[in-house]
């Protein structure tokens, strides 16, 4: 607890309007992410294919989704950014494995492998100073 008080005193010391932004960014493209996977889940089923013999298959189609809508509008807003980002990153390694198990799709693999690095750095670096989390605690 006391490293992650350490982490959000210096993220929120070292804050930039450009970092808000990307924040806001990945959370509008998990959302759409999110969005696109419901709308059509025949992408989402072709993409499991590779691991649909495997236990949990089913249910993992059925977590990616939410999981994007959810996380994504949590993630834009800063409110519970690091829980947010813990429930995406089995999403994104996964993305990542499947380009290899599967059918390699290059332009897949660097996009999942992008939004898994900026999901690694908010992890560590926190919502920041311009997110619902830093109000609410300043709230108190």
């Amino acid at each position: 607890m006391g490293t992650i008080k350490t982490l959000n005193k210096w993220a929120n010391t070292h804050t930039y309007i450009p970092l808000d932004l990307l924040r806001v960014a990945l959370g509008v493209f998990l959302f759409i992410k999110g969005i696109n996977f419901m709308a059509n889940t025949e992408i989402l089923t072709q993409l499991f294919e590779p691991i649909q013999s495997m236990a949990g298959g089913m249910l993992a189609v059925h977590y990616v989704a939410p999981a994007h809508f959810i996380g994504g509008i949590l993630i834009a807003f800063g409110l519970l950014t690091r829980w947010a980002i813990i429930a995406q990153l089995p999403i994104l390694i996964g993305a990542v494995v499947i380009n290899f198990v599967g059918e390699m799709h290059t332009n897949s693999l660097v996009l999942a492998i992008i939004t898994l690095l900026v999901c690694a750095f908010f992890l560590l670096y926190g919502s920041g100073k311009h997110s619902a989390d830093y109000y609410f605690k300043m709230q108190q």
